[in-house]
């Protein structure tokens, strides 16, 4: 039979405590704030937002000038079609009017064909 290990918290313990002193290992070997190396990437890291933004911004200019040109076509659609209205009104109530002077004048060619018939 084996042996029990009976020093199983002390072994997480170490564990434990060799695990924070990697970590502030690591913390300290970091470089500093103005440290060349961070200072070019933090400007690389603004670069980068920077056309980001500029390119967030051209979208949105271009979405704009889109959503400009779809209103201005569809305000020209409806005007013509107002303009069509019109036209058609126009031309009906011409028909009309022509069909009401062709009717008066059959009318008033029956009258007179009846006058002259009642003279005669």
């Amino acid at each position: 039979m084996g042996q029990f290990k009976t020093n199983q918290l002390a072994d997480r313990l170490e564990a434990v405590a060799l695990a924070r002193q990697a970590t502030l290992a690591r913390f300290r070997a970091r470089p500093a704030a103005d440290d060349p190396a961070v200072l070019a990437r933090q400007a690389a890291r603004q670069a980068v937002v920077q056309a980001r933004d500029v390119r967030i911004s051209e979208r949105d200019i271009a979405r704009h000038a889109a959503e400009a040109e779809r209103e201005a076509e569809a305000l020209a659609a409806r005007e013509r079609a107002a303009a069509d209205l019109i036209r058609q009104a126009a031309e009906k109530a011409e028909r009309q009017a022509a069909l009401a002077a062709e009717q008066k004048a059959a009318r008033d060619a029956r009258f007179a064909a009846r006058k002259a018939k009642a003279r005669r």
